[in-house]
């Protein structure tokens, strides 16, 4: 089953991080993170991850009673804001968990986990 993974940052940290350069922290986190996911990619689990473009760059699109709207910056202002993502596909929601667990341990970052809706959908979370 594929899971999409939601890596979240504070807001100021990644205003930090992008006004200058990482820190050796960041960068020893980011070298843990890249070494995880090629055993992901040996182990066939891995899929796809992508860093964001900051949010202030971001366009959300919603619909009002006046029409669809389009308007400059994310949804809503928030204290966390959603810094990449990674696609993994595993046999169980247990195997997600495990593999997220090592990423939060390395990054320090919560991760959120979302089953993908494919075929397969629903098959590991008992309907």
């Amino acid at each position: 089953m594929k899971y999409l993974l939601l890596n979240y940052t504070p807001a100021a940290a990644w205003d930090a991080a992008t006004a200058q350069t990482p820190s050796e922290e960041a960068l020893a986190a980011f070298a843990a993170y890249q070494k995880f996911e090629q055993e992901l990619v040996e182990t066939g689990e891995f899929v796809v991850s992508e860093g964001l473009g900051h949010p202030a760059v971001s366009t959300t699109v919603r619909k009002t009673p006046d029409g669809v709207v389009a308007t400059d910056g994310p949804f809503a202002e928030l204290k966390e804001v959603l810094a990449s993502y990674a696609v993994i596909d595993v046999a169980s929601h247990e195997r997600a968990v495990e593999i997220v667990a090592r990423i939060v341990d390395a990054l320090g970052e919560p991760i959120e986990i979302r089953p993908i809706m494919g075929e397969d959908f629903g098959a590991d979370l008992g309907t």
